[in-house]
């Protein structure tokens, strides 16, 4: 077989996460479309589908936001950990240190076999990676952390934590959709990272930090930091022509957030969290980053290069204005993602648990039979 890159369209799992085709733009969560997900579903109720193929009652609903906001703590250790590091740490190297400190306090860590408790742990993590992400982000601005209520969900407890104030329900709502849209993509680069990890016999925390890892880059996860320091850099609705006749027209770049490795149409995730930029950029008042990333994508849409490779706005492209309009540093955008996405990557590593190593082949392409010289004549 000749060799694809990057393994495109080589199959290496079944699984019954999700179901993306890209031809079309469907992104589908175990049976069920992402538009209802976004618009009916919380977090949880996503979390708990991902790992059970089904909805949950409103029993199993209020036990699984409960056990997630009970064990959301993370030790003083890990808190003191992050305290420690210099400032300029970027957000995703940060949250990856604490996810591998953490193991070090679980005492199933080393339990690489038992999928019931390999959900508790990924249960534990989902509130962990929270409580991170927004103590990092106090951290950075000369806060002291707070700890999680056990009486709020994921998408409010966290804007409890990052702002000290009662979470409000705009900013909670439209974070609790994004959430649901960034919490499972198929076998994606991050994703499979975990999974690879995961076949060697690796414990939960390992396969969570790799896929932290991979989705630190920006041709994955990055990317929403990158759309948003793009629109920084335009800075007016008025500059974005001749930005983009500057900078894209010339082939110097190419815009951040616009076009996918899987999507050859619209991304059904881009247009829900368009609406949500939009009505949160009118709610604060001020439209302007939305409307440069708006007129931006109308100037890419209008464009013969971007026609006919089907270029659309991808999830990071909206999600960054979403993200920014909520008040949080552009470096925090990859760590939320990390939020969303740890649904994912611990259900494909439950469902990895026990199968076979990972071990695809590589075709050999360099030289053969070459003479070997002695150190001196070489």
């Amino acid at each position: 077989m000749a060799y694809q890159g990057g393994l495109e369209g080589i199959a290496v799992a079944d699984i019954t996460t999700s179901f993306v085709d890209g031809s079309v733009g469907e992104l589908i969560y175990s049976g069920y479309r992402i538009e209802d997900l976004a618009e009916n579903a919380t977090f949880e109720e996503v979390l708990f589908l991902l790992f059970h193929s089904r909805l949950p009652t409103r029993q199993e609903y209020a036990e699984l936001r409960a056990t997630i906001a009970a064990n959301a703590a993370i030790p003083d250790a890990v808190i003191a950990m992050l305290q420690a590091l210099p400032k300029a740490t970027s957000a995703m190297a940060a949250l990856r240190t604490a996810v591998s400190m953490l193991a070090a306090f679980d005492a199933d860590a080393e339990n690489l076999l038992d999928k019931d408790v390999a959900a508790c742990k990924a249960l534990r993590l989902t509130g962990q990676i929270m409580t991170i992400c927004a103590a990092w982000m106090r951290i950075v601005r000369g806060q002291t952390p707070l700890q999680p209520r056990s009486d709020l969900g994921v998408a409010q407890n966290f804007v409890y934590m990052m702002s000290g104030e009662e979470p409000d329900a705009t900013a909670s709502a439209a974070l609790d959709v994004y959430l649901v849209l960034l919490a499972e993509h198929g076998m994606n680069a991050s994703t499979f990272a975990a999974r690879v990890v995961t076949a060697t016999g690796s414990d939960m925390h390992s396969a969570i930090v790799a896929g932290i890892g991979a989705l630190k880059g920006p041709a994955h996860g990055g990317a929403n930091s990158a759309a948003m320091n793009m629109f920084l850099e335009i800075g007016e609705v008025d500059n974005v022509v001749p930005w983009f006749e500057a900078n894209i027209k010339s082939g110097k770049r190419r815009i951040m957030g616009i076009g996918h490795r899987v999507y050859k149409a619209p991304d059904p995730r881009a247009a829900i969290l368009k609406r949500q930029a939009k009505a949160l950029a009118e709610n604060s008042g001020n439209r302007k980053w939305f409307d440069i990333a708006d007129k931006l994508a109308e100037t890419a849409r209008a464009d013969e290069y971007f026609i006919q490779r089907k270029l659309y706005p991808n999830v990071d492209y909206y999600s960054a204005i979403a993200l920014y309009t909520l008040d949080l540093d552009v470096d925090m955008f990859t760590p939320l993602f990390a939020m969303a996405r740890i649904a994912g990557w611990a259900a494909h590593v439950i469902a990895q648990m026990g199968g076979r190593l990972i071990r695809p082949k590589a075709n050999y392409v360099g030289p053969r039979d070459l003479p070997w010289l002695p150190l001196d004549e070489r």
